[in-house]
């Protein structure tokens, strides 16, 4: 039976790698999502202007592709780690 410790198993080693990678790019995501929203009200309480909505639509962007694809793999990787549980690895 292989063994459970990800420092024996290169692959969950890497499964480990990208969860960390996955967790930074949720934090991030998150982070630029909250600063679109401030962003949007600042905007709304001031004035929208053609900065301001390119600053917006910019970090939406930049939130929605960082979230997207690590919301995804953040699953997968759990899935994968139950899996791996569930039938004894």
């Amino acid at each position: 039976m292989p063994s459970a410790d990800p420092v024996d198993d290169p692959i969950r080693e890497r499964r480990a790698r990208i969860a960390h990678w996955t967790l930074l790019a949720n934090r991030i995501g998150y982070l630029v999502l909250a600063l679109a929203v401030a962003l949007f009200f600042i905007a709304l309480a001031v004035g929208f202007n053609a900065a301001m909505a390119t600053a917006v639509i910019v970090a939406l962007v930049v939130a929605f592709v960082l979230l997207a694809p690590s919301i995804v793999l953040g699953y997968a990787v759990k899935a994968a780690e139950r899996d791996d549980r569930e039938l004894g690895f």
